[in-house]
C-alpha cells in the first residue's frame, strides 16, 4: 500500500532523513518510532505530499506522491502533530466542509461527517464550536477530519501529544477500533503507544532507520542472550541453581524473588534442556517462562547505538 524508496531530505547542509526505505502492507498498523528530532514528522509530511523530498520516491497504492498528488490525497487521511482545525467553526460543519474538499457531494459529505463523528465519539459535541472544546476533543476532531473521506491509509503524527492520561487512553482506544478498517502509520516517540496499537515497528534515529520488525522479533535479534524464569519448590533452589549452570547454553543463574533467573542463548534447545533437567532431578517444576527485552530496552539500545557511531 505504501512504498518508500531512498527518501532523503536536507535543509541546507543538515540531513533530516537519509536514504529511508520501507513498505507498509494493506491493513497493517505500523509504528514509526523515534526520539524527538529523529525525522519522523519530516517523513510523514513527505509521504502525505505536504513536503517535497531532496531525493527518493513514495508510492501510495501504486501512485507516485508527486506525480499523481490528487490520486494519493484521495487515499490518505492525515492527522499532523497540530490538528488542522478551524476554531471558529462548529464540529459538524467543519467535518462536512473537509469532506467537500475531498470532492464529496453535499449529501454524501454530511453522511460521512456523521460517520466520522460516530467513529471518534464526537456526536454529543457536534453542534459546538471547535474553539470551545477541550484539547482532547480537538484532537478527536483532528482524527475525524482524517477519517471523514473514508481513506484507505491513515497517517497519524504524534496523535496523543499534549493529552492528559485519560485522553491518551481514549485516543488509543479509538485507534484500536480503526484496526482492520484502514492501513495505519502511527508516528510517535511514546513507547506505550506502539505497544498498544501496532503490529510492526520501524525505529528511526538521527534520520536513519535502525530497525524494522515486530516487537518480539526485535527483542530476539537485539539480545545476545535471553532470560528464562524458573520457579521450583522451596528448598531445591540452591541445588538446581548450581546444576542448571552446567546446562549448555546457560550463561548465568541468579535468584530473583521466588524465581531462578537464567541468562541463556536464544536457542529453544537450551530452554527445553533446562525444563528436562529440572524434571529429571525431581525438583518440582512449577513454572518456566522465557522473557525477551521490553520495548523501552530495545528503543534505548538502538537509538544509543546509533548515537555512538
Amino acid at each position: 500500500m505504501i512504498e518508500v524508496r531512498g527518501l532523503t531530505k536536507s535543509y541546507g547542509e543538515r540531513l533530516a532523513i537519509q536514504d529511508i526505505n520501507f513498505t507498509v502492507k494493506k491493513g497493517e498498523v505500523v509504528g514509526f518510532l523515534g526520539p524527538n528530532g529523529a525525522g519522523k514528522s519530516t517523513t510523514m509530511k513527505i509521504i502525505t505530499g505536504y513536503m517535497a523530498p531532496s531525493n527518493g520516491t513514495v508510492l501510495v497504492d501504486g501512485y507516485d506522491v508527486f506525480e499523481s498528488p490528487l490520486e494519493v490525497k484521495k487515499r490518505i487521511g492525515y492527522l499532523p502533530e497540530t490538528p488542522p482545525v478551524y476554531m471558529d467553526m462548529i464540529v459538524k460543519d467543519y467535518l462536512t466542509f473537509v469532506a467537500k474538499l475531498h470532492g464529496k457531494p453535499s449529501v454524501e459529505a454530511k453522511s460521512l461527517s456523521d460517520l466520522a463523528m460516530e467513529k471518534t465519539s464526537l456526536t454529543e459535541v457536534s453542534r459546538r464550536l471547535i474553539g470551545n472544546l477541550s484539547k482532547g476533543y480537538r484532537q478527536r476532531v483532528g482524527l475525524a477530519q482524517a477519517l471523514v473521506s473514508d481513506p484507505e491509509v491513515l497517517i497519524l503524527d504524534e496523535p496523543t501529544v499534549g493529552l492528559d492520561p485519560k485522553q491518551v487512553h481514549e485516543m488509543r482506544e479509538l485507534i484500536q477500533k480503526l484496526k482492520g478498517q484502514h492501513t495505519i502509520v502511527l508516528s510517535t516517540h511514546i513507547l506505550p503507544e506502539v505497544q498498544a496499537t501496532c503490529d510492526r515497528l520501524i525505529i528511526i534515529s538521527r534520520g536513519k532507520i535502525v530497525a524494522e520488525d515486530s516487537l518480539e522479533g526485535l527483542g530476539k535479534r537485539l539480545s545476545a542472550s535471553g532470560q528464562v524464569l524458573l520457579k521450583i519448590r522451596r528448598g531445591a533452589e540452591e541445588l538446581i541453581s548450581s546444576m542448571v549452570r552446567d546446562v549448555p547454553g546457560v550463561l548465568s543463574v541468579r535468584k530473583n524473588g521466588s524465581y531462578l533467573e537464567a541468562s541463556v542463548d536464544h536457542s529453544e534447545d537450551t530452554i527445553e534442556a533446562i525444563a528436562n533437567y529440572t524434571i529429571k532431578k525431581n525438583a518440582g517444576l512449577l513454572e518456566l517462562k522465557s522473557v525477551d527485552l521490553d520495548l523501552e530496552q530495545i528503543f534505548i539500545r538502538l537509538t544509543s547505538a546509533e548515537k555512538n557511531h
